[in-house]
């Protein structure tokens, strides 16, 4: 189905659907397309699959330049860069390729980088029960590079600070620090 679709966007812009070098387009483009939305299909506690651990641990625990990719609801161009997540255990500790896992179950979705950020900050809070969660993302947004303003060298920041790393300032500039 999503193939047809890209087949009547190439006619419509013009292009002959049947031609040598596009013939097969249709079918890679609708293809690529349900890999970069697979986020839809994925469910962040499965994926978690009680990947916690009993741990003593109290000191903060970062995951850093997480590489992200995703697509844009407004324009559906992707965006891309590093997103960094810091958490105190409360008791437990996620497994290290669960917390890059959360972030791809939502980056591969069509999104905006200010809600991605959040909801990655806010399951691993309820996963995890932490004290607090910091999810910083930093990302380049093909939407405003190859259009519109055409701003080559723009990154947005966005931040989610949730618990102590919102209440305590001293936690929230420890993991900023550490995340530079």
């Amino acid at each position: 189905m999503i193939e047809d679709h890209y087949k009547k966007i190439i006619q419509s812009i013009g292009e002959d659907p049947g031609r040598p070098g596009l013939k097969e387009t249709p079918k890679r483009a609708a293809n690529a397309f349900t890999y970069l939305t697979a986020g839809y299909q994925q469910d962040a506690d499965k994926i978690i699959n009680n990947a916690l651990f009993q741990s003593d641990n109290d000191e903060m625990i970062i995951v850093k330049d997480i590489e992200l990719y995703s697509l844009c609801e407004h324009h559906l161009l992707p965006f891309f860069g590093k997103c960094h997540v810091g958490y105190l255990p409360n008791g437990k500790i996620i497994g290290l390729s669960k917390v890059a896992r959360v972030v791809d179950i939502f980056a591969r979705r069509l999104q905006v980088q200010e809600n991605l950020t959040r909801q990655i900050a806010e399951t691993l809070l309820k996963h995890t029960n932490a004290k607090g969660v910091g999810v910083v993302i930093e990302a380049k947004h093909l939407c405003m590079m190859m259009r519109g303003v055409e701003k080559q060298n723009s990154i947005m920041i966005t931040s989610c600070m949730l618990g102590e790393f919102r209440s305590n300032s001293s936690t929230r500039s420890e993991f900023l620090s550490l995340i530079k």
